[in-house]
């Protein structure tokens, strides 16, 4: 586990943690306990791997333990799809298997499952097509009836409060029926989504987040039929503190039967942070947070004492991975790329450690839009993130280099000048529209510079505000750097935080029967 230079840590070290557990962007989460282990994953939209798979003693300390999904094998995703792909998992452990079902806004709901969480899992089987469906939950009862209770996309469907469930097959396949509508929120919980099924004391809960990704609340649902009436009640919202629209989450209970609830914040272009509330039942309601007397709605708090460690001994601080060395060669699990990875973008066979991205033709306009960006999330609200980069470019059309990513790429380039040395150029890029013609992103730019090496160490800076600064080094120790500083902001509809990283493409025209140039990456350093 990686605890010095995590530049976010909750576990504050003396039996107490600070919110966000996680500062970066795991939206969406659900979480499960399966004997002493917790484990939790996230929407990963159009990022592959997707569906992370995270792993916590004491529901504080989190690290990647691996992913559910290796690519999304529908059609489109070779292609780069902004805000769509794997929307609002949920992860149940039944039967002695672990489940994640999931939906695409376009495509329909999917099911996955593994005996073995770290393992290799199912490939993705469609258990219902349906554009608009969407944040699918499975639900088994004691008497071995199996349900499916899901949300509505109003971008696809036009509905946008309304809950449904569905008879399932047990083996968690097929729907038996065309379902029910349980749930209608059009007065008192618009915008409603994510539900999650949970039965406690006899009672039927659906817990669900309404009013909006970044004003809303949380809503509980109870009755004593799966099929309703429900009573509803609000059990946690922002009230007089900084945590906005206190998001779609999962309830855990530790194995001493304390209860939990892990939920996101819309934290702008940090994207979808993850806190832990402390759950007190109260005349039978989940009540999250801290409230005040005799109110059934918390507001969330801002740390509190750690949740009992499950297992023997007590969780180590932790965080999940930013740094690598690229020790075999190959990135590590916080690493994702902007779509279906393809053969040919990394290099093989070369000595450990360090990575080598091959200069894989840029098949789009501008960088924004490159499947082969190799991404991970922002992890903290100030950070500073170093690589050194040396480049075996082929041809003239190569770039290699580093980019930060959200409602613009922003990225230096390394390039082969016309005199054969190396040049270091930063560039900016939206998202294209399709029907734009735009040249591709290889032009000269005025901020580069001539450099009397064969490599270079770049460096992004990111300040409170996402406050930017890109620099280089032939050293890796004085930084120079390369235009102004940038503040950086969230991408238009694409539910996903900011991003930064590693590419290396070929522009243009590319000699099919030529072999690509490659970029050797060292160790990737964020603190």
């Amino acid at each position: 586990m990686e605890t010095i230079n995590t530049p976010w840590v909750s576990d504050l070290g003396n039996g107490r943690y600070r919110n966000p557990v996680l500062y970066a962007d795991y939206s969406d989460p659900d979480v499960i306990r399966a004997g002493d282990d917790y484990y939790m994953t996230a929407s990963s939209f159009n990022h592959m791997p997707g569906l992370p798979i995270l792993h916590s003693r004491d529901l504080v300390n989190w690290t990647i333990v691996n992913h559910a999904l290796d690519r999304l094998d529908l059609p489109g995703y070779d292609r780069v799809q902004h805000g769509k792909g794997v929307w609002a998992p949920s992860l149940r452990h039944h039967d002695g298997k672990f489940w994640i079902f999931f939906g695409t806004p376009d495509e329909g709901i999917f099911m996955t499952q593994a005996e073995d969480p770290l393992g290799k899992w199912t490939v993705p089987h469609l258990v219902k097509a349906a554009k608009g469906w969407i944040d699918p939950c499975p639900f088994w009862d004691e008497d071995g009836q199996a349900y499916l209770v899901h949300a509505f996309a109003k971008s696809r469907s036009g509905i946008k409060h309304i809950l449904h469930v569905c008879g399932m097959s047990p083996d968690g396949r097929e729907l038996l029926d065309e379902g029910r509508l349980i749930i209608d929120g059009t007065v008192d919980h618009p915008t409603l989504e994510g539900p999650k099924m949970y039965k406690r004391d006899g009672w039927y809960y659906i817990l669900a987040p309404a009013g909006g990704v970044s004003t809303g609340w949380q809503a509980a649902f109870r009755s004593k039929s799966i099929y309703g009436p429900y009573e509803d009640q609000i059990v946690l919202a922002q009230g007089d503190t900084l945590v906005n629209g206190p998001h779609q989450g999962g309830w855990v209970e530790t194995p001493g039967g304390d209860s939990w609830f892990l939920h996101f914040q819309d934290k702008g272009v940090y994207g979808r942070i993850v806190h832990l509330q402390p759950v007190e039942w109260v005349d039978g309601w989940p009540v999250m947070g801290q409230a005040a007397a005799g109110s059934l709605t918390g507001e969330p708090v801002s740390g509190w004492y750690k949740p009992e460690s499950s297992g023997t001994g007590t969780a180590l601080p932790a965080a999940p991975r930013t740094s690598d060395d690229f020790a075999d060669g190959r990135p590590g699990l916080q690493w994702q790329w902007q779509a279906n990875p393809q053969d040919g973008w990394l290099a093989s066979g070369h000595p450990a450690p360090g990575l080598r991205l091959r200069c894989a033709p840029l098949e789009t306009q501008r960088l924004y839009d490159a499947p082969q960006l190799l991404m991970q999330k922002f992890a903290a609200p100030a950070f500073t993130a170093q690589v050194q980069i040396k480049p075996h470019f082929g041809a003239l059309s190569e770039r290699a280099g580093l980019v930060v990513l959200g409602h613009k790429a922003v990225h230096l380039s390394l390039f082969s000048g016309e005199d054969g040395g190396l040049c270091l150029g930063r560039f900016e890029s939206l998202p294209a529209s399709p029907e734009e013609e735009a040249e591709r992103e290889c032009a000269f730019t005025d901020d580069f510079v001539k450099l009397d090496a064969d490599a270079v160490y770049l460096q992004l800076t990111v300040s409170e505000e996402a406050e930017c600064r890109l620099a280089y080094s032939l050293d890796g120790e004085a930084y120079t750097d390369l235009g102004s500083s940038f503040r950086l902001k969230e991408g238009e509809g694409a539910w996903v935080g900011a991003k930064f990283g590693l590419f290396a493409h070929a522009c243009g025209p590319v000699n099919a029967a030529a072999e690509n140039g490659y970029a050797e990456f060292g160790r990737f350093g964020v603190r």
